[in-house]
């Protein structure tokens, strides 16, 4: 009867074993469902604190790209005056226009020299 009661008492410890088994698994189970839900609740969270910020940055991006092709379009109009301006002078005034040329071309040239002189005196 001892041998009977010995493998009942094992019987017991086993079952008892299993029984702890299954409650720890079940609790790791609901802990690691737990810790996901709050890790989706704060991901969602900081998305909807993104998202705005996102949609703001989105938006100054847009309107200095818009300020960027205004402001190139504004140069390339004032160029385009410019030298339309430019050549109705050289049309009315050829005479003035060629002698200015000159000039600006022979103190380009005078400015040139000035520097190559000086940085050679420097070496």
């Amino acid at each position: 009867m001892t041998a009977n009661k010995t493998a009942e008492q094992l019987d017991n410890l086993a079952d008892h074993a299993a029984q702890s088994a299954d409650h720890a698994i079940r609790a790791t189970q609901r802990a690691t469902h737990d810790a996901l839900d709050s890790l989706a609740g704060t991901v969602h969270s900081v998305r909807q604190q993104v998202e705005p910020m996102l949609q703001s940055a989105n938006e100054q991006a847009s309107a200095l790209t818009q300020r960027g092709l205004d402001g190139a379009h504004r140069v390339r109009d004032q160029a385009r005056q410019a030298g339309d301006s430019t050549l109705d002078y050289v049309k009315a005034e050829p005479v003035k226009a060629v002698l200015i040329a000159a000039a600006a071309g022979a103190a380009l040239m005078a400015l040139i020299g000035l520097m190559s002189r000086s940085s050679r005196d420097r070496s």
